[in-house]
């Protein structure tokens, strides 16, 4: 307990962390800070190209081997059945309607890339390697969570429906593409593509990162103030529960397979986090009827920032405790 209480507390402290502290409470206090949005948007695509091309090129060094291949497919396992287990958590400590709660649980069971990419920089803040194809499984794990909460409404009656051309969005989501994209250049091109741009997406990487966070503490710190009366604390208590939940099975299906400490902390950190972008804009088209307010506030204003500051440490030091790392 002590270790983990250290660790939050270094993590607390870290510029990243503290950049996502100030947009939040910057949020919370009304004030006019804004980041414009041609702005957040270009560091979302840095970002994505910056982890998806250092993915690729480890991969290139690395080599395809069937524990790339496990890891993938454990990511997928992941994606399509947390949605089951964050449903069944939903109906028994909320209120929510089946809809609702189906489409809460799809968040659950996609991933925050910003929260993988925050975990990646602590893991090399402390010099832990972890294997670079995790990139991949980051992107695997997007769409299937999405089918999982529509067979959930399905099953219900109450409308769920796959929209024409939804699935053909979901796997062209600019996140998505630019995230394949970006790894499969960095593992054609390999370590000495890498070193040619290394100038350009390895130095300035944190700084670009602790400015997307601020952004970040912006946007969570906006929901929370307009989901006041709508978000109860039962939901609350779902939103930092169920991340503890999923980490312990992305916990125990990296061990299984074989990965490093640092790569179970990022199984871990994926199935621990929480949609906010590709799965809120499948919602909107797949099951309208269910709230936003209800489902942004808890991916983005309570797991989002509970993984951020506690859940990210809670993971590095269960991993190394389960490894003896």
């Amino acid at each position: 307990m002590s270790e983990i209480i250290a660790l939050a507390g270094s993590n607390l402290v870290s510029p990243i962390i503290l950049s996502f502290a100030l947009g939040l409470a910057a949020a919370l206090a009304r004030s006019d800070l804004t980041i414009p949005e041609a702005v957040a948007k270009g560091m979302s695509i840095y970002l994505l190209f910056a982890i998806g091309f250092k993915g690729g090129a480890s991969v290139a060094a690395h080599g395809v081997d069937g524990t790339l291949l496990a890891a993938v497919a454990a990511g997928i396992v992941l994606s399509f059945g947390l949605p089951f287990l964050a449903f069944a958590l939903l109906r028994i400590m909320t209120r929510l309607d089946h809809v609702d709660a189906a489409a809460v649980a799809a968040h659950y069971g996609s991933i925050s890339i910003v929260t993988f990419v925050a975990g990646t920089s602590v893991l090399e803040g402390r010099g832990i390697d972890a294997e670079g194809y995790m990139v991949a499984v980051a992107a695997a794990m997007e769409a299937p969570a999405i089918l999982s909460a529509l067979w959930l409404v399905a099953r219900s009656g109450t409308g769920g429906k796959m929209a024409p051309g939804l699935m053909r969005e979901i796997m062209l989501n600019g996140s998505i593409v630019l995230l394949v994209g970006s790894f499969a250049i960095g593992a054609i091109t390999g370590e000495k593509g890498l070193a040619e741009i290394s100038s350009f997406i390895v130095n300035p990487f944190k700084g670009v990162l602790c400015l997307f966070l601020l952004d970040m503490g912006l946007i969570a710190g906006r929901g929370l103030r307009q989901a006041r009366g709508i978000v109860s604390l039962p939901m609350v208590a779902f939103a930092i529960v169920m991340p503890l939940a999923g980490s312990v099975a992305g916990l125990l299906l990296g061990m299984l397979i074989g990965l490093s400490t640092g790569g179970i902390v990022l199984m871990m950190i994926l199935a621990a986090s929480a949609s906010y972008i590709a799965v809120p804009a499948a919602m909107r088209v797949a099951l309208p009827q269910a709230n936003p307010a209800v489902y942004l506030t808890l991916s983005l204003g309570v797991t989002f920032p509970f993984n951020l500051t506690l859940g990210i440490p809670i993971y590095l030091a269960l991993a190394q405790f389960m490894t003896g790392a």
